[in-house]
């Protein structure tokens, strides 16, 4: 087996389009990209490279709700991620700054990369403002590397912006460890109570139409898709409004629910 390199992996994602300054939000496959010398470390470092300090990388660091198994909370500062071992070691890097939302913070290094994630308590979570919205708004990509549409949290964007029933974008709260070990309260939405019929395995029903928006290719060992996010919001919506409008799966209720009338 051929040993990848940073060198091999900056030639291979400018090949595909990624380019110093894009703001570029990333969800990847450290197995699929194969065996690179310095593991994921050097699969961030090569991401920065192209995109320079004058760029912005964000990756998902969620924990999906795990932070809370066993009477748990999520700390800012040390929950780790289940998003895979390239976000793990992403949001651990001293110039990344990660968000507080209770299941779903994004990190993210770069220019202005404060203004994308540190705020997402004033935001629905993937709502109008939240880390997602601003990138999408300031014309970013979105780099599926080595992982398929399945893995896409930007189509939650969409959801929530389409007014999907199935989400409640603000409908759970739970204890957070904050920065500076500050303990407080913070929101997260209210996943769905059923499986979805559009965006379920092995590929959501967007995924072919999403071929008139995408670049294709392939870095290390890992076939991977670039796609600009403004453009690919219209072609998801497209898909996803219809469905939407006729599902009848509404956000789960659990001991996290946000009731507005009570305040707890």
């Amino acid at each position: 087996m051929t040993m990848i390199s940073k060198e091999g992996l900056v030639r291979d994602l400018r090949a595909l389009g990624v380019t110093a300054g894009m703001k570029l939000q990333v969800h990847s496959s450290m197995s699929r990209i194969g065996w690179v010398d310095g593991g994921a470390d050097t699969v961030l470092d090569a991401l920065m490279t192209v995109l320079t300090p004058e760029g912005t990388l964000m990756l998902p660091s969620f924990n999906h709700g795990g932070a809370y198994a066993d009477g748990g909370c999520f700390d800012v500062a040390s929950t780790p991620t289940s998003n895979g071992k390239i976000p793990d070691a992403f949001w651990r890097r001293a110039d990344v700054c990660r968000g507080v939302n209770p299941t779903h913070p994004f990190a993210a290094w770069g220019k202005n990369a404060a203004y994308y994630v540190t705020h997402d308590q004033e935001a629905p979570t993937m709502g109008a403002d939240s880390p997602l919205d601003r990138l999408m708004r300031d014309g970013g990509y979105v780099l599926l590397l080595g992982v398929g549409y399945i893995s896409n949290t930007f189509h939650h964007l969409v959801e929530v912006g389409i007014g999907a029933p199935c989400l409640a974008p603000c409908g759970e709260v739970y204890p957070v460890r904050s920065y500076g070990g500050h303990a407080c309260l913070a929101h997260t939405w209210s996943w769905r109570g059923g499986v979805c019929p559009v965006n379920g395995k092995p590929e959501p029903l967007y995924a072919d139409a999403m071929r008139a928006v995408e670049r294709r290719g392939r870095i290390g060992g890992a076939e991977s898709m670039l796609f600009p996010m403004r453009e690919a919001y219209t072609v998801i919506a497209r898909t996803l409004e219809p469905y939407c409008k006729a599902c009848a799966i509404r956000p789960r209720s659990c001991e996290y629910t946000w009731n507005a009338s009570s305040g707890k």
